[in-house]
């Protein structure tokens, strides 16, 4: 069984174990907590683990905690030492409310503060994830954010939208649920005459994206709908649900699911674990572009081959996860590479037989073999 209504992501065998995101203009205002807003939010996820299920939470807020504890300017976003000094001083302020309006439950609040390394690498994506699963097996709710404390501007998740899709993945979640401070995605800008609020997408596709708006209302947060959208193509690309619905009021969970207010994204595949976890990577090293014959192959199941090869993008080595783009630019699929970007450049639009001379041994069966690799 999986979720196919927004009603059941508070429905334990439809979704027994769920993420919730929590964005900053949602629980600050002002530099201050909404601590009224954070308890009722509190009573909802205990409503939640009382019926059964399994409860993550990704919570934004330390920055704007900490900014406005050390008096930093712009919400402590001037600058990247402004960002990390406040992260560091908000986290605990954050780690504190969340132990505290969960604990009025009886609930254990655990933190975990991931980077975006932490899941782009095999191994320790694979520790994470043992991590979530052993504090669920003991009932503590996990309260993760990123750490930025330490993140930098090139090597992020840049918002906590996606990073709740990828949390969803690494801790096994069957839905996401993003707290937004709009009913959900619209058609066009929600503020506009004649908007319309779609309850319902069935795959995040071009013109899905179109209707975004990447602008952050509260300008506290990083996101807006364009990174919600990304969140939702990681999350159905991995056979999980995700849904957007308003947080703004009190106990948004129960209100949500009594009105049926919001917009459900519906999973498209079920891709195994490995498959889930390439294609959410965020950080490709490098971009390989290929003919029109190559594109129709790797739809087709097959691996990517030398001789489909037309252009080779930035430095990278043999294990370094690639995007692969067709002649017009659109991401195709991404995967583990088998050879160095010079390596690559060498062989490209090669034949099999060519390309032993080339590079001075026996070439690889593939540059990125279909079992290391992901469609888009």
């Amino acid at each position: 069984m999986s979720v196919s209504a927004l009603a059941q992501l508070a429905d334990a065998k439809a979704c027994p174990r769920l993420v919730l995101k929590v964005g900053s203009s949602l629980l600050v205002e002002g530099g201050e907590v909404r601590a009224a807003w954070l308890t009722s939010l509190a009573q909802d996820i205990a409503q939640l683990r009382a019926g059964g299920q399994q409860v993550v939470v990704v919570s934004s807020g330390a920055i704007a905690l900490g900014a406005a504890r050390l008096k930093l300017a712009r919400g402590g976003r001037g600058s990247l030492a402004d960002a990390q000094a406040a992260a560091s001083v908000g986290q605990i302020a954050l780690a504190g409310l969340w132990s505290q309006a969960l604990g009025a439950h009886g609930l254990i609040a655990a933190q975990m503060l991931l980077t975006l390394e932490d899941l782009e690498d095999r191994r320790r994506y694979l520790n994470a994830s043992a991590t979530f699963e052993r504090l669920l097996e003991a009932g503590a709710v996990s309260v993760v954010n990123e750490n930025d404390s330490v993140a930098t501007e090139e090597i992020r998740f840049g918002d906590n939208d996606r990073l709740a899709a990828r949390v969803a993945q690494v801790a096994g979640a069957h839905a996401v649920l993003l707290l937004s401070d709009v009913d959900g995605l619209y058609d066009r800008d929600p503020h506009g005459p004649g908007a319309r609020l779609i309850p319902r997408v069935e795959g995040v596709t071009d013109e899905v994206m179109a209707m975004a708006s990447a602008a952050s209302s509260s300008g506290l947060g990083s996101g807006g709908m364009t990174s919600k959208l990304q969140a939702a193509r990681i999350a159905e690309r991995a056979g999980i649900a995700l849904a957007i619905v308003n947080g703004t009021h009190r106990s948004p969970i129960a209100k949500a699911i009594a009105s049926g207010t919001g917009t459900l994204f519906v999973p498209q595949r079920n891709s195994t674990a490995r498959q889930a976890w390439l294609g959410g990577r965020l950080a490709p090293s490098g971009v390989l572009t290929v003919d029109e014959g190559c594109a129709s192959a790797l739809a087709g199941g097959a691996s990517l081959l030398a001789a489909g090869i037309t252009e080779v993008a930035r430095n990278f080595v043999r294990g370094d996860l690639v995007t692969i783009h067709s002649a017009k630019g659109d991401r195709l699929a991404q995967g583990l590479v088998e050879y160095s970007a010079t390596e690559c450049r060498a062989i490209a639009g090669r034949k099999a037989g060519e390309q032993a001379g080339l590079l001075g041994y026996a070439p690889r069966s593939a540059v990125v073999h279909r079992d290391h690799m992901v469609l888009l």
